[in-house]
C-alpha cells in the first residue's frame, strides 16, 4: 500500500507519496488527493524526499538523487523525463521541450503532459516557460512558480500571462 505524508514548507504544504519503492507524487496542500489505497504515514522514502526538497529550498541542492516512477502515457513519460534535463538555474520553453523530444509541433500536448506532471519541483516542470519568456500556468499557481525559479536564480518577467 502506497505512503502519504505531509509536511510544513517554506513553498506550503507539500504532501509526498510512495509506493514502497519510488516517489510517485508531490502534491501542493490545496491540492485534492484521493486517499484510496493509501496511508497516511511517514515513510523513509518521503522522509529523504522531503530533506531534499528542504535542501532545494534552502539553497544547498541543485540535483535530486531520488527513486522516481510517474505514472502517465509514453508521451507524457517522455515530456517528464526531458524536464528532469533542463539544468538547474536555467528554463526552456513549451517549444524547447517540444523539439527536445522529436516533436517539433507538440507545444500544446508538451504544455498538457507539463500539466499533468505527478511530481512537480522533482520533476521541474516550473522551469518551463512561454516562448516569449514570460510565466505561464503552474500547478502550484504562478507565484509559487516564480518562487521556485527566484530560488534557482532566474529572474522572470513580471507580466505574467494565464494559459
Amino acid at each position: 500500500m502506497d505512503k502519504l505524508f505531509f509536511y510544513d514548507t517554506e513553498l506550503g504544504k507539500l504532501g509526498i507519496r510512495d509506493d514502497g519503492q519510488n516517489i510517485t507524487h508531490v502534491y501542493f496542500g490545496s491540492e485534492n488527493i484521493s486517499k484510496d489505497d493509501v496511508v497516511i504515514e511517514e515513510s523513509d522514502l518521503t522522509k529523504l524526499a522531503y530533506i531534499q526538497i528542504k535542501e532545494y529550498i534552502d539553497g544547498k541542492r541543485t540535483v535530486f538523487d531520488l527513486p522516481i516512477h510517474p505514472n502517465g502515457t509514453e508521451f507524457q513519460i517522455k515530456v517528464w523525463k526531458a524536464l528532469t534535463e533542463i539544468p538547474y538555474g536555467e528554463t526552456r520553453s513549451y517549444k524547447d521541450i517540444a523539439i527536445s523530444i522529436g516533436n517539433e509541433k507538440a507545444c500544446r500536448a508538451v504544455g498538457m503532459a507539463n500539466n499533468k506532471n505527478p511530481i512537480p519541483i522533482i520533476i521541474p516542470c516550473h522551469r518551463v516557460v512561454g516562448s516569449n519568456k514570460k510565466l505561464v500556468g503552474y500547478a502550484g499557481g504562478l507565484d509559487l512558480k516564480e518562487r521556485l525559479l527566484n530560488l534557482e536564480g532566474i529572474s522572470v518577467q513580471q507580466n505574467k500571462v494565464n494559459k
